[in-house]
Order: structure tokens, then sequence, then C-alpha cells
């Protein structure tokens, strides 16, 4: 894995742990950690050996969206240069996230406001400490939300509820986020990267495959009709039926145990 400054990514056996790292800053973006953050998500992505990725952030934050006290970022001097930063730099790495051929978990430790927000809702999955929050606050600061808030936010709870938490700035507790069906569970604040990873590690535990391609026919249906969607269906299950991983499957549910997953 390479060396970044404002990134930490972490190995544990199948499942790699990516970090938003400037915990003294409340893992708010700069320039650095957007360009780095792209570059780490293709690393991982591109890992064939890393199945499953953890998002969360060091510290005390998972994080404070974007670092309005660095002077040199657009968003502190006017609207000059703010399109070109949101279209370069903030929208690939949420595309890295919401494109990736496999699972992503957002492990939200603590705030997670703004673009922050963003690219948690791009993963697949969403985790939170009891005590961790999601806000929206740009409204609040006479902005319209970005990152593709617009695109995720609705697409998870609703058009209403959406415009709702981005209007009030509502800053939406775990369990209520688990009710809206923002996030899947809400765990213990006490070593909540613990139960995250192992959280992750389960789902390391199910077919790469059957995960990828699962994930690849929800993106589609999202977009597609009832019948378009059957369709889809039906040709990605050959490529399920036809690998090593079906087979070994198949064996191991004769024999009473767990597969042994390649991913192929």
């Amino acid at each position: 894995m390479s060396d970044y400054e404002t990134v930490l990514i972490e190995r544990e056996g199948r499942v790699a742990r990516v970090s938003f790292n400037r915990p003294e800053k409340l893992n708010s973006f700069n320039g650095t950690l957007r360009r780095e953050f792209l570059r780490a998500a293709q690393e991982v992505n591109a890992d064939s050996d890393v199945w499953v990725v953890v998002l969360t952030g060091a510290g005390r934050a998972f994080g404070a969206g974007a670092d309005l006290s660095d002077t040199s970022e657009p968003a502190t001097n006017g609207a000059e240069g703010v399109e070109d930063v949101l279209n370069a730099e903030y929208k690939p790495g949420v595309l890295a996230i919401h494109h990736a051929r496999k699972p992503w978990i957002a492990a939200v430790n603590g705030p997670c406001a703004g673009i922050s927000y963003s690219y948690a809702m791009a993963c697949d999955l969403m985790v939170m400490a009891e005590s961790s929050y999601l806000f929206q606050p740009f409204v609040g600061i006479g902005l319209v939300p970005d990152g593709g808030a617009t695109w995720l936010l609705p697409s998870l709870v609703g058009a209403k509820r959406a415009y709702e938490l981005m209007a009030f700035g509502e800053k939406l507790g775990a369990e209520k986020a688990v009710e809206w069906g923002l996030a899947n569970r809400m765990l213990p604040d006490d070593d909540f990267a613990g139960h995250a990873m192992s959280f992750a590690q389960e789902l390391a535990g199910r077919s790469p495959m059957a995960l990828r391609y699962a994930k690849e026919a929800l993106a589609f249906a999202a977009t597609h009709n009832l019948s378009d969607a059957i369709s889809k269906e039906a040709a990605l299950q050959p490529l399920c039926i036809g690998s090593d991983d079906a087979k070994e499957a198949i064996k191991a549910f004769f024999e009473k145990r767990q597969p042994n997953w390649q991913g192929k």
C-alpha cells in the first residue's frame, strides 16, 4: 500500500480500512485529501486481494465536510474555481466508491457533515456509532448541497425527507438514520472500530463474485424497469453459476463447511 499524508490504509485479511486522516481538522477536506483519497480508492479498488473496503475517519469525526479554515480553498475565496473543484476532484472520489466492483462500508464514527456525508452515502452499506450523526449544513450557510447529495439522499430516504434534512439542517442521529434507511446498523461507541471491522469481516466471508454482481444488478435496476432488471439478472447469473466459487459452494454445502472463496 502507498504512503499518504492525509489518508491511512490498513489491511485486515480481505478487508481494507481507508481512513480520512486529518484528525486535527475533523478530517475536513483540503486539496491534498481530495486528491489522495481518489488515489487511495483507486488503489484498494484495483487490489484483487481486497474484497471489502471500510471507509472511516481518524480521531473523533468521520468528516466535517470542506475545510473552510483553509484560505487556499476555492470555497473560501468566492465562486471562482468552486465548480472546477467539485467536478474535477470531489466527483471522481464519490464515483470511485459508487462504481467500485467491491462493496464499501461507511463506518461513521462521529460527526459526518457536508461533502463527507456524500462520501458516506456513496458506500453500499453504512454502520454508525451510537453517538455519531449525519448533518447537511449547506442551506444554513447559503449553499446548495453538493457532492451528489441531491441524488444520493433522496434515493435513500425519499425526496420529501431529503429536502427536510437539507432545508432544516437536522443532525440525524444513528438510531433515526437506521429507522429511515440511511444506515444499516447502530453499533456501540465502545470499540466502534472493532465492531465495524467485525461487520466488514462477516461481509468478506461471502462470495466476492456474488457481492460484485449483486451490486451491479442493484445499480442497473435503479435506473431501469422491472423487465429490464430481470433480464440483467438473467445475464449475470450464468457468470456466477459457471464460476469456481459456485462449484466450491456446492461442495462445501455437502461437506457441511464454509466455502473457501477464490473470487473466480
